[in-house]
Parts: structure tokens; C-alpha cells; sequence
């Protein structure tokens, strides 16, 4: 046994390994997938029968058999290193329901520090779970875990908190568990499918500097989100489609932000809160879109627009009139349908508005990926970005195979150089 865990861990000389020092044994054998593979390695020598206990991580991934929660149990109550860095548990089968609780609370006994629990069976977390993890940084809950929080908690050092397919008792469950972490930087959520569930959710997170959102459910009845991050840096918000409203009340410090696929909701509203952003990224479909009054993007230098949406270039033309610092304008086509068609609507066109947007004459790199050549309406958004972006440094065209015919391509690629108005580093490729 010993000998065939040295020839397949490609170790020559037991012994001379034994000799390196415990703290690198110990930061050798965390390297390991899970906690069972540490064990088993300890069986490589007898002075590391028991190193493994010294392990700072513990890792059981979907124990295939019942008496393999001894062996999380036994790792629980026999560790001996100072702190437990990580304590990460994946369970398939809910005849482990009756021993969670147990396991979490001696990790949160450990002072654990990084917590992931995926379960794929209904489980309850409740609110008292969530008062014994002072020392948590860091909280990972995914698939079908239920969190009833009915009063404040108290998770003082939790920094990051991602919360996977979870479901919410109420939404007072929300408020409670989030107004409890004073520290939280990074959230994430992912709704998922579920419709029995919060109807408002409520992030008031005055630390929060990273939030994302996801939720994909479409027969969510109402209800929406209510963001109120005074340090937020960082947004990104994705097929919110069943929901009412998306109000963000408060984000004067943010720098990025990405907004994709948000159907339901009023586009206006967003846009007033993105007023402080550098750099962002927008996927909307704006049938008829006006920018709120007194809405100008003055510290906006990175744009990126999806051009697939119904209408997307009127969302075009409000950004560029709105973005007078803007340096880098990135367009992100949509490939062409089975049948080789575009199915793109363009509203008013840049040629027709009565003066040229004040960006582009400091325009530096214009890119557009998955650009449609065979397009007339590309090509004429195309023509007007080129003549009339004086200042440009470089302008690059990413085109798909799918579109290309080798004999047309340079013959095409040729015109749109001659448009460019000063000399500029023109790129193309193909993806």
C-alpha cells in the first residue's frame, strides 16, 4: 500500500520528503482536493500519521457512503491547527440532515474562517447558526439551503458572502441576515428558479464594495430590489426579468458596472444611478429611451453596448451624447441567426442628429467584436465612429467566420480603413 501511494504521487524518496519542514508538509498536504486524500497520504510515513490533523483546510466533497460521516466528524473533533481556515462541505444525500447542524457548529466552534456548504437536499439554516460565526470571513451557501433569520445576527468579520439557488423565508430573513455583517465587501446572489421566496430584496450594506445579481426566474409575481451601498465600487446585475423595479438609492463611489438583460424594469431608473461610473458595460432593449434629466456621465472613459437588443442604437446615441470624457467604445454584436439573418431594429441614426456627440472627437480605441460586414446598418454606425472620431488611436474589427467570405473580406476591410480620419493602429481578426 505504502509503496503504490509513492510510485502514483511520484515520490522517490519517502524519507527524504519527511525530512522538509512540518509547516511545509502541512501547507503541502492542503494542496490536496479533500480531506480524505490528506488522510490516506498520511500513510506514507509514520511521522505523518498525524500531520493530517494539522491541516488548516478540511474538504469533503459528497461522501458516497454511510460511514464516511464518521470521518467528517472524526476530522471535526481531532483537528489541531491553531485556526480552521476552511471548512467546505458538499452532501448529495439528505440522511446526513441530522448531522449538519453538528458539524457546523464545531467548525464554527474551530473559529472557522471560510465556510461553503453546498447541499442538494432542502435543508434549513437558521438564524442561530449565523450568531456563533464571529470568526467568519467568508460564506459560500449553494443549491437547496433554506435561511430563516427572524432577528439581527451578528457576523462581524464576514467580508464575503455568496448565496447560490438559496431560499429566503421572508424577506425580513434578508434584511436580518445582511444588516448583521458590518464588514461585508463582496455579496453575491443568485436567485435562480425559486418563486416561493423574498418578494423585496433589501441590500442595505454600508461597507459593500462588489454586488452582483443574478435571477433568471420569469414567473417571479412582483417585487424587486433595493440597493443602498454607499461604498459600492462594483455592480453587476444580470436577467433580473421577473421582477418590477431594481431601485439603487445610493452609490456616489461607483467605478465599474455592468447591466445585462433587466426586461421588466425601467431602463431610466438604472441609468440615474450609474451617473458616477468609469467604465460599463450595458445589454438593454430600449424601445424608446430617453436619459433622465440632468443625467451626463462625466467620469464615463469605457463603454461597452450591445448592438442585438430591439432598438439598441437608440441607447447608443443617448450614451455618446451623454459621455464627454469617453476614450474606449467597444461594441459587442450579436452572431448572425441559423438562417444568416440580423434580427436587429435601429431607431433614429448619428446621421441625423444635428451635431456631432463631444466624445467623439477625443474617441482613443473604438472596438466592436462580432462584427456583421454584410450589414448595411453596421456598416453606416461604423462609417459615422470612424470620420468622426478625430483623435483615434486605434480601431479594431473582430469578425466572426461565420460571416466572412474570403474574396470580399479585404476588399471590405480596406473601405472601412480609408474612413478613419487621422492615421490610427487598425486591427483586424477573426474569432
Amino acid at each position: 500500500m505504502e509503496q503504490r501511494l509513492r510510485r502514483r504521487l511520484g515520490y522517490v524518496n519517502a524519507d527524504r520528503i519527511s525530512e522538509l519542514p512540518e509547516a511545509l508538509l502541512v501547507q503541502i498536504l492542503s494542496l490536496l482536493p479533500t480531506t480524505k486524500h490528506v488522510i490516506v497520504t498520511s500513510a506514507l510515513s509514520k511521522g505523518w500519521r498525524s500531520l493530517w490533523k494539522m491541516v488548516p483546510r478540511l474538504v469533503f466533497a459528497s461522501p458516497s457512503q454511510k460511514f464516511e460521516d464518521k470521518v467528517i466528524s472524526t476530522s471535526l473533533l481531532s483537528h489541531e491547527a491553531p485556526v480552521l481556515e476552511s471548512f467546505r462541505l458538499r452532501l448529495v444525500r439528505d440522511e446526513y440532515m441530522g448531522d449538519i447542524r453538528a458539524w457546523l457548529g464545531i467548525a464554527f466552534a474551530r473559529h472557522v474562517r471560510e465556510m461553503v456548504l453546498d447541499v442538494n437536499f432542502q435543508v434549513s439554516f437558521p438564524g442561530s447558526m449565523f450568531c456563533s460565526a464571529s470568526s467568519l470571513e467568508t460564506l459560500i451557501l449553494k443549491n437547496s439551503i433554506h435561511v430563516d433569520v427572524p432577528y439581527p445576527v451578528s457576523m462581524k468579520s464576514l467580508k464575503t458572502l455568496h448565496l447560490h439557488d438559496v431560499t429566503y423565508k421572508e424577506d425580513e430573513s434578508v434584511r436580518n441576515l445582511l444588516s448583521g455583517c458590518p464588514s461585508l465587501e463582496d455579496l453575491l446572489v443568485d436567485r435562480g428558479y425559486s418563486i416561493h421566496d423574498a418578494k423585496i430584496f433589501t441590500i442595505v450594506v454600508p461597507s459593500l464594495k462588489r454586488l452582483a445579481i443574478y435571477d433568471p426566474c420569469t414567473v417571479r409575481k412582483g417585487g424587486g430590489y433595493v440597493i443602498n451601498a454607499p461604498c459600492l465600487k462594483y455592480l453587476e446585475i444580470e436577467m433580473i426579468i421577473g421582477c418590477d423595479f431594481c431601485l439603487i438609492e445610493n452609490s456616489p463611489e461607483l467605478v465599474e458596472a455592468t447591466i445585462r438583460n433587466v426586461s421588466r424594469i425601467v431602463n431610466e431608473t438604472i441609468l440615474r444611478s450609474l451617473k458616477p461610473t468609469k467604465r460599463l458595460s450595458l445589454n438593454l432593449s430600449p424601445l424608446e429611451i430617453n436619459c433622465p434629466t440632468g443625467t451626463i456621465f462625466y467620469q464615463l472613459v469605457y463603454l461597452d453596448v450591445y448592438a442585438h437588443k430591439v432598438e439598441w442604437w437608440n441607447l447608443l446615441i443617448l450614451m455618446l451624447n451623454n459621455s464627454p470624457k469617453l476614450q474606449v467604445l467597444k461594441i459587442t454584436d450579436c452572431l448572425p441567426f441559423a438562417d444568416g439573418t440580423n434580427h436587429c431594429l435601429v431607431g433614429k441614426k448619428l446621421s441625423e442628429q444635428e451635431y456631432v456627440p463631444e466624445c467623439l472627437s477625443q474617441l482613443e480605441t473604438f472596438v466592436w467584436k462580432n462584427y456583421d460586414w454584410t450589414s448595411e446598418v453596421k456598416k453606416e454606425v461604423a462609417t459615422y465612429i470612424l470620420k468622426n472620431a478625430i483623435r483615434l488611436k486605434k480601431a479594431a474589427f473582430c469578425i466572426n467566420s461565420i460571416t466572412v467570405k474570403c474574396n470580399e473580406l479585404e476588399e471590405r476591410l480596406q473601405m472601412l480603413k480609408e474612413l478613419v480620419s487621422n492615421p490610427c493602429h487598425f486591427v483586424s481578426k477573426f474569432e
